[in-house]
């Protein structure tokens, strides 16, 4: 499925998308730094948002050397690059992990950082890996 050219676009509906692929591309940004925030959602609707307002960034995010190979493999494969998810799932472990014992102190705000982690650790099982 191929989207429309961004000129085909009225220019505040090109604007607005504009504004939420930077507000996520932000928000993916953060999310490699802080434990409880994803970052490749964030940034695939950055991607949807770009290609919908503006080639140059759009372009720009796919050829990215950190964020590009993760984002044209979804895009291209619907499946997330060898070893990223084993990586991103150990990687939750070891900072949620350390977040439970170390960090939070109140018991309920562990649980609730625990089932968040669990949570995302199934969510991060159950997505496709592409062949290598």
């Amino acid at each position: 499925m191929s989207l429309p050219p961004t000129t085909d676009r009225p220019g505040a509906q090109r604007l607005l998308f504009f504004v939420l692929g930077c507000l996520c591309f932000a928000l993916g940004v953060i999310g490699a730094f802080v434990p409880l925030l994803p970052t490749t959602p964030f940034l695939l609707l950055a991607a949807a948002c770009w290609a919908r307002s503006s080639q140059r960034f759009h372009d720009w995010l796919l050829a990215h050397r950190v964020f590009g190979p993760t984002l044209r493999s979804w895009r291209d494969h619907r499946a997330l690059p060898p070893g990223v998810k084993g990586k991103a799932i150990a990687l939750l472990i070891v900072v949620m992990g350390l977040s439970t014992f170390l960090v939070v102190t109140h018991p309920a705000a562990r649980w609730g950082v625990a089932v968040v982690g669990v949570a995302l650790v199934i969510f991060l099982a159950r997505l496709p890996v592409r062949e290598a």
